[in-house]
């Protein structure tokens, strides 16, 4: 797909915006046994798509929490192995890069702009899904209260729907930027046809997939959530439960937070940038 009139445009929109389309992108070099920096593009752009997917469901739940709350926890705590996974594979290579080594260097960054947004969708994501596993160990104690803050009650569920709203808006445009070219690279539409290091990436990412459910059916079984029930979860040494009542008002505040905040389309983490190699 091609863009014209892209010269009208400041260099670093230009440039997010040719890459977004796929119609630039960086010439990843290909090396033995691993596949270096494109068979860390290929592992990323794996990971990103895998982390959209899931993040949409994710997203899905909100529309009925009260009925599908243990999807919700579910797939919330499956979301931590693989956005950890990510987040290593993109580290990486940016320690590659910056640590001077001749083919990620030849490969070249990202653009300015998605160099920017990108440790912005990490931390957004972790917050995300650190408060709502806080969210679950709290349990709804007025909402997992943490104390209060500038005379402001500061809880987890408060922080968890804060999290939401700001990673819903640098994770929208980061998703514009990268799903082409992400969808482009692990269809091989772009870059070596060829890159070494196929097995080894379907091994590590089947790895990272059955840890991710391991995670989500651990975490699932330790709320104690009954979904027949209205008891929720229970923790111990805590008084109360969640119960309907608590359900029904999070459920609402949650969805309206979602609604309100989400631009058409979007939703999910990828950043085709790296993985070990």
């Amino acid at each position: 797909m091609t863009i014209r009139g892209l010269e009208s445009l400041p260099t670093p929109v230009a440039e997010v915006v040719t890459t977004a389309v796929g119609q630039a992108h960086r010439e990843d070099p290909a090396l033995p046994r691993t596949g270096g920096p494109a068979g860390n593009a290929r592992l990323t752009a794996w990971l990103g798509l895998f982390l959209l997917v899931a993040f949409l469901v994710e997203c899905a739940t909100l529309l009925s929490l009260h009925g599908l709350l243990s999807a919700h926890i579910f797939v919330g705590a499956l979301l931590v192995p693989l956005a950890l996974a990510k987040t290593v594979t993109t580290t990486w290579r940016m320690l590659r890069y910056y640590g001077r080594n001749v083919d990620y260097r030849r490969a070249g960054p990202p653009p300015l702009l998605l160099r920017l947004l990108g440790p912005l969708v990490v931390l957004t994501s972790l917050a995300v899904l650190g408060t709502g596993l806080a969210l679950i160990a709290l349990g709804s104690n007025e909402g997992g209260r943490l104390g209060s803050f500038a005379g402001f009650r500061l809880d987890a569920l408060t922080l968890h729907k804060a999290a939401f709203v700001l990673w819903l808006v640098v994770t929208s445009l980061h998703t514009l930027g990268r799903v082409v070219p992400a969808a482009l690279i692990a269809g091989k539409r772009i870059g070596p046809r060829v890159v070494p290091g196929g097995g080894l990436r379907i091994v590590v990412l089947a790895l990272i997939i059955a840890v991710s459910v391991l995670t989500g059916a651990v975490v699932l079984s330790l709320s104690n959530y009954g979904s027949g029930r209205d008891r929720g979860f229970e923790r111990s040494g805590m008084a109360g439960h969640w119960g309907s009542a608590h359900i029904q008002p999070h459920r609402s505040s949650l969805c309206m937070t979602c609604f309100s905040a989400r631009p058409a389309g979007s939703a999910g983490a990828v950043n085709v940038g790296a993985a070990p190699a």
